[in-house]
């Protein structure tokens, strides 16, 4: 039996994903031969940003509190849409390429893309951010509205934060705001970096227990919380992983293949011919169908 992966190791088990230096390494790797005139200053100065949010250095913000939606979850999204773009503008005809400009609006909407769920210092309304579990998606576009003019970036805000709705589950990929061409496929890109990545991680499953299902506790999407919502709800975590293997099916179906297109087939022109964030996301189908022949203990 191989070895299963380090938790803090992203799908290729060759970068840290806990480590913010690393992320932005191979950021600047990528984005350095596929658009060298995009200054790695920048990309460095991205990241570093997203570091002071989310550990709360930033004015104006506490630290992100959110167990699931961390700092791990957010870097491991980004590499995966730094990925996919190169595999994309590998794949493609030159006219139909993103180009450095909708290349860099995409990875600002990775970096933030939940940063809604962020709380500003004055906020002592809620215990934490997965109160904003419905909005955060809205919120998220806001703070890339105010954020990027403050660092020079202010005409990427609007595709960056037009690309950010693609990565709200309860929209249908066709009903986005995104504009037609490029644009649209870069939100077709990161809807599906968001997806791939968490389905992919080595420790989906225990994350959903013990994580995720505590902020659809606070999101009022589960146990006494969720008494009148109308969407998907869960008692308990165990009710929650029951529901995973269905959900996955959909992603796949609804999000993955048709809603976006099949972008995450990128990923493997990126790696060579193989897709190693499908494999993982097999593997953690493999083991929610062993836990539920198990009689859903474990």
């Amino acid at each position: 039996m191989a070895k299963r992966r380090a938790a803090h190791l992203d799908v290729t088990a060759t970068v840290d994903v806990t480590d913010p230096d690393a992320v932005a390494g191979e950021i600047c790797r990528l984005f350095g031969q596929r658009f060298p005139q995009l200054a790695q200053a920048t990309i460095q100065a991205l990241v570093g940003d997203f570091v002071r949010l989310y550990r709360g250095d930033y004015p104006g913000f506490r630290a992100c509190d959110v167990g699931y939606h961390d700092i791990q979850h957010v870097l491991d999204v980004t590499l995966a849409m730094v990925r996919l773009i190169d595999g994309h503008e590998q794949s493609v005809a030159e006219h139909e390429r993103l180009g450095a400009d909708l290349a860099l609006a995409g990875l600002c909407a990775a970096l933030f893309h939940d940063a809604g769920y962020i709380r500003r210092t004055r906020d002592t309304r809620h215990r934490n951010g997965a109160a904003y579990t419905r909005v955060h998606v809205n919120r998220s576009a806001r703070w890339l509205k105010e954020y990027l003019p403050t660092v020079g970036l202010g005409h990427l805000a609007e595709p960056a934060a037009r690309a950010v709705q693609f990565t709200n589950c309860s929209r249908a990929p066709d009903q986005m705001p995104a504009q037609a061409g490029g644009e649209r496929r870069l939100g077709e890109l990161l809807g599906t970096a968001d997806l791939i990545a968490q389905l992919a991680d080595v420790n989906y499953v225990e994350k959903c227990r013990d994580r995720l299902f505590a902020e659809f506790v606070e999101g009022g999407l589960a146990g006494v919380q969720a008494e009148g919502y109308l969407g998907a709800t869960y008692r308990t975590p165990d009710d929650l992983l029951d529901s995973t293997p269905a959900f996955m099916r959909w992603v796949i179906r609804e999000r993955l293949e048709d809603g976006f297109h099949g972008a995450y087939h990128y990923a493997a022109q990126h790696f060579g011919g193989t897709n190693p964030y499908m494999d993982a996301i097999a593997a953690n189908y493999a083991r929610l169908e062993s836990r539920q022949a198990r009689g859903n203990k474990g």
